[in-house]
């Protein structure tokens, strides 16, 4: 009952985009520090490893320091890449409350060139309402810039 009850309270961020390059192009822009840094922000520590932390800086707020930590949950190469997403502070309301998320990048190769799907689950409402719609938006942006980021790479 209480599981049933959590997750009603839970969203997920889905951005589902085409991309015209390979899974194994896609594959390396997601799992390369440098090309990481051209569509998102900088990673610190990072390695494509199962098990490895490193962290991204944002913009800290209130009681958080703006550091968001992450560990490697899954590496399928070319084909899934999963990371803990974790930030905030309890004291915060809005910008900067705890967040406590997985990021999912999730390749399959179409005709065209590779379906990228990004899935940012575990937002917890009404408490993450703002990092959920701040990200909602955002995510789209990044993967438009993955695509380009690759483009380069190509």
């Amino acid at each position: 009952m209480n599981d049933a009850a959590l997750k009603s309270d839970t969203q997920d961020i889905v951005v589902d985009e085409v991309l015209p390059h390979s899974p194994e192009t896609i594959w390396k822009t997601l799992t390369t520090g440098e090309l990481i840094d051209r569509w998102l922000m900088p990673p610190t520590g990072f390695e494509p490893v199962e098990g490895k932390r490193f962290t991204f800086q944002t913009t800290p707020a209130g009681a958080w320091d703006g550091i968001i930590h992450c560990q490697v949950l899954e590496v399928k190469p070319n084909e899934r890449f999963a990371y803990a997403w974790k930030g905030g502070h309890e004291g915060n309301v809005g910008y900067g409350s705890r967040l406590d998320t997985v990021v999912t990048w999730i390749l399959s190769k179409v005709e065209n060139g590779t379906r990228l799907r990004l899935v940012h689950s575990g937002f917890v409402l009404p408490r993450n309402d703002t990092a959920f719609k701040n990200m909602s938006e955002g995510w789209k942006k990044v993967v438009k810039n993955i695509g380009a980021a690759a483009g380069e790479k190509d």
